[in-house]
């Protein structure tokens, strides 16, 4: 045998006991479950032909108390969630007109069960968890419908996309606002990725697709 494959089984018997060691911390409830992410984000040059830069990007962690064989025990998982901003020229004025967000949430499944909470959530029931990040200037996204599903190319496959149509305050007055989202498995990982325009800039429709099928995961 030779020095590099003794070095390799070495390591993977190592991994194998550190897996292990974790998973009996987990069911003895000595140690919490951890999972990890890996940020989305649409690629550089999708940015520069859209017009869109970064506002936000965030590594973000939660804790979730889950039942397992009747015994309560702890995950955690980080999340990474990446916004973009786009200003335009209204009456005058520059105003933030539009928002794009990834959102990267680990699969969190071991032993054959996902300890996910959103997993299985549709597109609107995402929408409903991840609707903050959307909200520009403090004026809140209101009586969401759904309006159609098309499909994009996005990191190699076909997704469905769908369009939500609502309301909100836009420089005084009630404008409809177009939200764009999809949500798929890729790497390991839950990616939802969001995108959101009021009514005077319905054209950013075309720059939210774009920004979609140029998204990178892992970064």
């Amino acid at each position: 045998m030779t020095t590099s494959r003794r070095s390799l089984l070495a390591a993977g018997a190592t991994g194998t006991l550190a897996l292990t060691a974790g998973c009996l911390d987990f069911a003895l409830g000595n140690a919490p479950l951890e999972f990890t992410a890996e940020r989305a984000a649409p690629s550089a040059a999708a940015l520069e032909e859209t017009g869109y830069t970064e506002d936000d990007v965030d590594e973000q962690s939660f804790e979730e108390t889950v039942e397992v064989g009747g015994l309560e025990r702890e995950v955690q998982a980080s999340i990474w969630a990446s916004v973009y901003t786009k200003d335009r020229e209204f009456d005058g004025q520059s105003h933030e007109a539009s928002v794009f967000a990834a959102v990267s949430i680990p699969a969190m499944e071991r032993f054959g069960y996902s300890f996910n909470p959103l997993d299985g959530l549709s597109n609107g029931e995402l929408l409903d968890e991840f609707l903050s990040q959307l909200e520009t200037d403090g004026n809140q996204l209101e009586d969401l419908s759904h309006e159609e599903t098309f499909q994009l190319p996005i990191l190699g496959e076909g997704r469905d996309v769908d369009v939500f149509v609502g309301e909100t305050e836009f420089q005084g007055r009630t404008v409809d606002v177009d939200v764009v989202i999809t949500s798929f498995a890729h790497e390991g990982d839950l990616l939802v990725l969001l995108g959101s325009y009021p009514e005077p800039f319905s054209d950013e429709s075309a720059n939210v697709e774009v920004l979609m099928e140029s998204m990178d995961h892992p970064v």
